[in-house]
């Protein structure tokens, strides 16, 4: 007979139990098809689905009571029979497939170990969606700025005429909308992850597991956007210790928002391939990114200490 284990929905591990009294806690609705299961043998937990056949064969429900057909010939009693059982619906049978709506998405199979992404991760991600968010604005910016200063020119002073000072405006609107649209659409997509943060291996997601809605997204960033620039940066040191020392590794707006940022594989039926470590590609661009931000310091003290002592 076969002893099994299961998490509960706490991701505690539960039993041991046998095969039948797993079928009797799916059958009470305590169990559900996405729950990770393991017994001796198997190498990693997995989803209950997955055993259907194998759990049917340990179903110890009593079947159906011999009834006589009805009378035979000469009023002695016909031959005893079975009774069909009448169909069971998907809710009444264990071994019924799921009924929930099939979703493009990767569904969210709860039970397993959640690795939450810390600090060194996002920032390694921050830096790639930087790159990518600058290049997209840099991209309209700039001829907006050239299109400015033509007008200017040709008007005379740069701010005299409202043209120009409309598209000065609007290019650090640009710088705004750009970041905000990219994070909203990559956050709520398939994917749950930025560019950055796909390039690292993690993804946004509620506390559940399930993927943020587009306008949770949008909501996420604006959080993001006034913690970190409307406080003049102390949001942003804040969330730098709660990421590194929460126990969800929760940012501010994370916070604020109801969401989590876990590796790629958490919530899925391969919790086992979720990584702790950094990762090669983390290492690359933190060490090209801190390498570039100590070079960017290095010029600003110059560009201030060589002309202080040349006086």
């Amino acid at each position: 007979m076969s002893i099994w284990y299961y998490a509960d929905a706490d991701h505690v591990r539960q039993g041991p139990v046998d095969a039948a009294s797993l079928v009797r806690l799916r059958l009470q609705g305590r169990l559900g098809w996405d729950t990770l299961v393991w017994r001796e043998g198997m190498a990693e937990w997995r989803p209950m689905r997955e055993f259907a056949g194998e759990l049917a064969q340990a179903d110890d429900r009593t079947p159906p009571p011999l009834v006589a057909a009805g009378p035979g010939p000469a009023g002695e009693p016909g031959p005893a029979t079975w009774t069909a059982p009448a169909p069971a619906g998907p809710a009444d049978s264990p071994y019924a497939p799921p009924t929930a709506r099939v979703t493009a998405g990767q569904s969210v199979v709860t039970g397993g170990e959640v690795v939450h992404a810390g600090f060194w991760k996002r920032f390694a991600a921050m830096v790639i969606d930087g790159l990518v968010t600058g290049v997209a604005s840099w991209a309209i910016q700039i001829p907006l700025l050239l299109l400015a200063g033509a007008a200017g020119m040709m008007g005379g002073d740069l701010l005299s005429t409202g043209g120009s000072l409309a598209i000065i405006l609007l290019s650090y609107g640009v710088g705004l909308v750009v970041p905000l649209v990219y994070f909203s659409w990559m956050h709520s997509s398939s994917s749950q992850a930025s560019l950055g943060k796909l390039a690292v291996g993690i993804k946004v997601c509620r506390g559940s597991g399930e993927r943020i809605g587009f306008w949770r997204a949008f909501s996420r960033y604006l959080a993001y956007f006034g913690t970190v620039v409307l406080s003049f940066g102390i949001g942003a040191l804040v969330s730098a210790l709660t990421t590194g020392l929460a126990q969800r590794r929760q940012a501010l707006h994370d916070m604020i928002c109801d969401t989590v940022v876990v590796d790629r594989w958490a919530f899925t039926d391969r919790p086992d391939l979720q990584r702790r470590e950094l990762g090669v590609v983390t290492w690359v661009v933190l060490v090209l990114g801190l390498g570039l931000l100590g070079l960017a310091l290095v010029g600003i003290v110059a560009a201030i200490a060589i002309p202080a002592m040349a006086q």
